[in-house]
């Protein structure tokens, strides 16, 4: 029966709900009595608890008077409680009234302890909506009733939503307050304006000094707006004067994006969302941490000249590019370059000289997953592994339109390398913009921005190597290949390489636009053929698909330790060696091997050194991975042949696989030992590194084990063509007519575990013993190939 059909009663007495309020007496405290009467009228407990005196109102008269009594205990004791929602009416339902047959009970109120209320608390601040699960355990803990938990979370959450109700009340009484007085001041500011100039009555139609200065605010920006609108228009093709009117006010947090432009190569549309609802379909899949305005918009002004050049200089030939009459290679013609830009990084530096190649090729990748590998930093150093010593994305300004990498802009710090130690490792801090200029045509280019940060302020670097705008426009082709055209262009500093790679890299070939193509080729084809659901012929032996990915796995770790041990990146912390019984040529460096389940631990110490062998690229690479005539210059063969007992082929060439060799003439302490070797040629050089490795451990990774835990020191060789300009001897023909015989430039590098404890110190004798090593290599395979004049 409802409590309100018990206050409509009249019959009998007809006053059943209001004798009992009237039976009330006051206590000390009136409003706590008022409030405790409120909340009795609204317990559930109450209405079950009155239901029998419908029928006998006397009974109902007496619990009147048995609340009141508990009414006045609560508040002379409320001073020594909490006042958190702690105190609960234990309820009594309809089953126990009827068994007490109808007699009056007294209500109990339960007083929980303060280590309850403690509990209770912490609870409430981790969860303060428990589920079932939570307050049963909860009432388990504490010898309560799951209801008594649950009418305790009830009430304090009540308590909690007053209290902040009435702080926010107090917030906006005291902001109201305020704003009424600000509203106060200015109606009596208007009434009797004053002069901010002369301190005297305001004539009518004077501006003052804060209008002022808005004016001269408003007319800077629209000067920035226009010189933004004129340099979007040299790109789009056509003025974009209706921009200015149709922009509305920037909002404090608004993003700057670039749009997509269909205009093709020579057009560039830019479109400025100044609002957060621009568009629905713009994308920030990346974390975007941009600089403040003014940097915004000088790496966005130099994203769009950098971009415009790169275009330009991919699609212009002649009179730009010349081709060379040495080689048939391109030359940039500075002289039109210099009439047909202007500098967009500055003047080149006192002392620097410049670099510039491109070039063309097809390769078996389209163009968006060529575009994700280059804008993602991992995946464009697993894509030119021997090219990228370490890279990493600084700073992303814009992540791209449309959840797709158009427009995308991001600061990139990358170590640049060529294997071989005497050349530095280039170290550049650029911008990487992209963008789509048709359907299946993108462009990603590359500028540094040290001149910019050295214009805003930021801390100075002498810098050794300037990347001018350069990268690559990729355009779709049927059947999933892309025509990629690639430009390179580069100042530097040559004081520090050796004389005998200057005409190298003078002349574009060695961190040149043909490597780069070259070796994006080269992996694009090992990716398709390691997709391929059907075995290359060249694999004679039958090894699992798992087991093929584990050991090029293996193979890819290797080679990527091999790179980092010849031109001292940052990858590994080299400490070099100034000894005096080494080469000068030959550059030793040791480091400590410490946790790494990839290597033995202990002291590492590498070798490396460069010759130039008057041989052919094609002829050194032959000779160098031939198994059968290994032992001419390698002392792991044991003076025997080596034999070949698995093979994974990573493209059609045969020289670009992977092998595992056996030597054929084992004794009792080999016969633990193989040989992992990779090997790999293009047309910017070739590559021959090799690895001891164990039985047991390459059995697991031929059977799809995992790879990472194979502990290896990897050695070998890099091979590259030594330019038009080598130094090498000249041969006539019967004509008088001489030509300069081709040669190679040859790096030899060695990785030794000389001590197996870390903390070792480094003796005189392990130096020496790898000088000799790497000495007695270099005369093997200059005997082998009779050229050691």
């Amino acid at each position: 029966m409802s409590f309100g059909g018990f206050l409509d009663n009249s019959s009998g007495g007809g006053l059943g709900g209001a004798t009992i309020v009237a039976y009330i007496p006051f206590s000390n405290n009136m409003a706590a009595a008022g409030a405790m009467a409120q909340n009795i009228y609204n317990s559930p407990g109450l209405s079950l608890a009155l239901q029998p005196s419908i029928d006998n109102q006397g009974d109902g008269v007496r619990m009147g008077e048995n609340f009141d009594a508990s009414i006045g205990r609560r508040s002379r004791e409320e001073e020594h409680e909490s006042r958190s929602g702690s105190d609960n009416i234990d309820g009594v339902s309809g089953d126990d009234q009827d068994a007490a047959d109808n007699r009056p009970r007294k209500k109990r109120y339960h007083r929980h302890t303060p280590q309850q209320i403690q509990e209770l608390e912490a609870l409430f601040k981790e969860c303060p909506h428990p589920d079932e699960k939570q307050r049963l355990e909860l009432s388990k803990r504490l010898c309560l009733e799951t209801r008594q938990v649950k009418f305790w979370f009830q009430n304090r959450r009540t308590q909690m939503k007053t209290q902040l109700e009435r702080h926010e009340n107090s917030l906006l009484r005291q902001e109201n307050d305020k704003l009424r007085a600000e509203n106060m001041s200015i109606r009596e500011a208007m009434r009797n304006p004053i002069c901010t100039n002369c301190g005297g009555p305001a004539i009518i139609g004077d501006l003052s000094l804060e209008e002022q200065h808005l004016r001269i605010e408003n007319a800077r920006l629209k000067d920035e707006l226009d010189r933004v609108c004129a340099l979007a228009s040299k790109f789009l093709g056509r003025p974009l004067s209706s921009l200015a009117t149709s922009i509305a006010p920037p909002l404090p947090n608004s993003n700057l994006e670039l749009g997509v432009g269909s205009n093709g190569f020579g057009g560039l549309s830019t479109t400025l969302p100044l609002g957060p609802d621009f568009g629905g379909g713009v994308s920030n899949s990346l974390p975007v941490v941009p600089p403040n305005g003014v940097e915004r918009s000088m790496f966005l002004e130099l994203a769009l000249a950098a971009m415009y050049e790169l275009v330009k200089m991919a699609q212009t030939d002649e009179p730009l590019w010349i081709r060379s009459l040495e080689g048939g290679r391109e030359v940039l013609n500075h002289d039109e370059y210099s009439r047909m830009f202007t500098p967009c990084i500055g003047i080149k530096p006192a002392g620097f000289l410049t670099e510039a190649s491109r070039q063309t090729g097809v390769v078996i990748i389209n163009s968006l997953a060529l575009v994700e590998t280059l804008m993602d930093s991992n995946r464009w150093a697993e894509m030119f592994p021997c090219m990228i010593a370490r890279t990493s994305t600084t700073d992303v300004i814009s992540s791209g339109m449309g959840g797709t990498r158009n427009g995308a802009i991001q600061l990139m710090h990358a170590e640049l390398q060529l294997l071989s130690p005497l050349v530095p490792v280039r170290e550049v801090n650029f911008l990487r913009f992209c963008k789509q200029h048709a359907e299946g045509v993108w462009a990603v280019v590359d500028v540094s921005i040290d001149t910019l940060r050295e214009t805003s302020g930021a801390p100075t670097t002498y810098v050794k190597c300037r990347r001018l705008p350069s990268g690559c426009v990729v355009q779709d082709m049927p059947n999933g290949y892309s025509k990629v055209t690639w430009v390179e262009h580069v100042e530097y500093d040559e004081s520090q390489v050796h004389h005998l790679y200057r005409p190298l890299l003078s002349s574009g070939i060695g961190f040149g636009a043909q490597r780069w193509v070259a070796t994006l080729q080269r992996q694009c084809e090992c990716l398709a053929i390691l997709m391929s659901s059907t075995v290359p012929t060249g694999d004679h032996t039958a090894i699992t698909v798992s087991g093929r990915r584990s050991m090029l796995k293996l193979a890819q770790r290797m080679t990527g330790n091999f790179c980092a041990g010849v031109c001292a990146s940052t990858v590994h912390k080299w400490n070099k060696l100034n000894a005096g019984n080494v080469d000068e040529d030959v550059r030793v460096m040791t480091r400590k091997s410490v946790d790494n389940p990839g290597e033995p631990p202990g002291i590492v110490l590498s070798a490396a050194t460069s010759v130039w062998l008057p041989v052919s690229p094609q002829r050194l690479f032959d000779f160098l991975r031939d198994e059968r005539l290994r032992s001419e210059w390698d002392i792991l063969s044991n003076g025997g042949p080596m034999q070949e007992i698995a093979h994974i082929a990573k493209g059609q060439d045969h020289g670009n696989c992977v092998s595992l060799l056996r030597s054929s003439a084992m004794n009792t302490n080999q016969s633990s030992m193989l040989i992992l070797q990779e090997t790999c040629m293009d047309a910017g050089g070739s590559l021959v590194v090799y690895a001891p490795v164990d039985i047991p451990a390459m059995q697991v990774v031929m059977n799809g084990g995992d790879s990472a835990y194979v502990a290896l020191l990897p050695s070998g060789f890099s091979i590259i063509p030594d330019g038009t300009a080598s130094p090498g001897p000249t041969t006539s023909n019967g004509n008088g007519d001489s030509h300069r015989v081709g040669g190679s430039l040859l790096t030899v590098a060695f990785q030794i575990l000389v001590n197996s404890l870390p903390t070792a110190k480094l003796t005189v004798e392990s130096v020496e013993t790898v000088n000799n090593l790497i000495s007695c290599t270099v005369q093997k395979i200059k005997a082998a190939l009779q050229c050691e004049s």
